[in-house]
C-alpha cells in the first residue's frame, strides 16, 4: 500500500517510521527550508543534508519522480520539496496523511486518496478527511476519531517534567537564526543558547537541548526555534518520542481498520 505523508517533522517522522516498519511504501514532503526543531529525529533533515537516518530507517532527498522510484526500490523513504504535495496526483497513493501540524487544513481534500487522514486539530471528519488522529498529550493522545475533530489547539505546549511554555526556545527578534547550544547539550537556566538576528536567546529552564533549528533559518520574533527537556535524558534527543509513536500508532490503526472494512465489503459481495 502506498502512503504519502505531508510533512516530515518529528511527529510526521514517527508516523512514517511506524508505517515503513509495517511494510507500507512511504513518501514524505516538506518545505524547501524545513523548520522542525527536533531535527535529529526528523526526516525533513534529508532536504538540506541529502539524507537522514532515524532509528535505523534511512530517508533520502528526491529531486524527481525517477529518484523517488529509485529510493523506494532501495527500501528507503523519499523526501520531496513539495509543499503542495503534487506527488499525490502523480503517484496516486491509497492513503494521504496530513501531518503538517498547521492546526488548520491548508490544502488537503477527501478527494486526494481513498483514505485521507488528518493529524491534529483543524480537520473535520467527513469534510476535510475520512479520519482524524488526536495529537494532544494526555488521555486521548493517538485516538482515532471517526466523527468530528480533534481537541482544539490551546496554544500551550504539553507538560513535560512540570514545564510547558518555559521549555520552548523562541526567537527574540526577526532575523537569521544562529544556534550556540547544540542538540544534546546540557544547559542551565539563563544560559545563552542562540541568537535571532543580533538578539540573544536565553534558556528559561535547566535541561537538555532536545530541539534546535538549523543555522541560517530566517525566523520571526516569537517563532519556536528549539526546546529544552527538563528530564535530562540525552538519548531522548536521538529517538522518536512517546508522542510521535502514539500518533504513529493511531495512523496505523486508522489505515488497518479502513483496509479491513474494505476487505469485508468485497468479501460480502
Amino acid at each position: 500500500m502506498k502512503v504519502v505523508i505531508k510533512g516530515a517533522g518529528d511527529l510526521a517522522t514517527g508516523i512514517g517510521a511506524r508505517l515503513r516498519k509495517s511494510g507500507f511504501l512511504v513518501i514524505m514532503t516538506d518545505l524547501e527550508i524545513p523548520t522542525a526543531v527536533r531535527r535529529t529525529v526528523a526526516f525533513s533533515r534529508a532536504i538540506y543534508e541529502q539524507e537522514a537516518k532515524v532509528e535505523g530507517l534511512l530517508a533520502k532527498r528526491a529531486n524527481s519522480f525517477e529518484e523517488v522510484e529509485t529510493i523506494l526500490e532501495e527500501g528507503n523513504i523519499p523526501v520531496l520539496v513539495d509543499p503542495e504535495a503534487h506527488i499525490v496526483k502523480q503517484w496516486k497513493p491509497e492513503v494521504v496523511v496530513d501531518a503538517i501540524l498547521a492546526k488548520k487544513n491548508l490544502n488537503t481534500s477527501m478527494e486526494d486518496a481513498p483514505l485521507v487522514i488528518g493529524v491534529g486539530p483543524g480537520f473535520f471528519v467527513g469534510k476535510d478527511c475520512h479520519k482524524v488522529v488526536e495529537t494532544k498529550r494526555g488521555h486521548y493522545l493517538g485516538r482515532v476519531i471517526e466523527e468530528g475533530t480533534a481537541i482544539p489547539n490551546t496554544g500551550i505546549p504539553g507538560n513535560i517534567g512540570g514545564y510547558t511554555v518555559e521549555r520552548i526556545i523562541r526567537a527574540t527578534a526577526d532575523g537569521i537564526f544562529r544556534p550556540v547550544a547544540q542538540i544534546g547539550d546540557l544547559v542551565q537556566q539563563g544560559d545563552l543558547v542562540a541568537y535571532s538576528g543580533e538578539e540573544p536567546i536565553y534558556a528559561l529552564i535547566t535541561g537538555i537541548v532536545r530541539g534546535m533549528l538549523q543555522e541560517g533559518v530566517i525566523v520571526t520574533k516569537g517563532m519556536k526555534s528549539g526546546d529544552i527537556d527538563p528530564r535530562c535524558e540525552k538519548e531522548h534527543c536521538f529517538s522518536i518520542s512517546d508522542k510521535a509513536r502514539s500518533i504513529g500508532g493511531g495512523v496505523l490503526e486508522a489505515i488497518l481498520s479502513y483496509t479491513s472494512f474494505e476487505k469485508n465489503k468485497l468479501d460480502r459481495k
